[in-house]
């Protein structure tokens, strides 16, 4: 079955960068676009950043636009997302989903834990 696995989530000072990563399986990693998504306490889950199956297209929310960073290794079944300047604003869980060529997100990760202290 398809499963998508999160890592790299921690406690950051404001202003420190963290690396998330997300472990793909079960699935043709070249055919799927990739997502960030996150929520944050008491909010609904909202889109951080993708990038299309691909590969030649990328996507930021503007809260997040030139700050984070979207990646994948197809040699690996890796996503990443490289987070740079954060605020405590951007704590949150932050999950890694995955989308069949255009379609609509359908795989999700259990999500990792941000927390960026002031």
């Amino acid at each position: 079955q398809v499963q998508l696995v999160e890592s790299g989530g921690g406690l950051v000072q404001a202003g420190g960068s963290l690396r998330l990563s997300c472990a793909a399986s079960g699935l043709t990693f070249s055919n799927y676009a990739w997502g960030w998504f996150r929520q944050a306490p008491g909010k609904e889950r909202e889109f951080v950043c993708g990038i299309s199956w691909s590969g030649g297209s990328t996507y930021y929310a503007d809260s997040v636009k030139d700050r984070f960073t979207i990646s994948r290794d197809h040699a690996k079944n890796m996503v990443y997302l490289q987070m740079n300047s954060l605020k405590p604003d951007d704590t949150a869980v932050y999950y890694c989903a995955a989308a069949f060529r255009s379609g609509k997100y359908e795989y999700w990760g259990q999500g990792t834990q941000v927390t960026v202290s002031s």
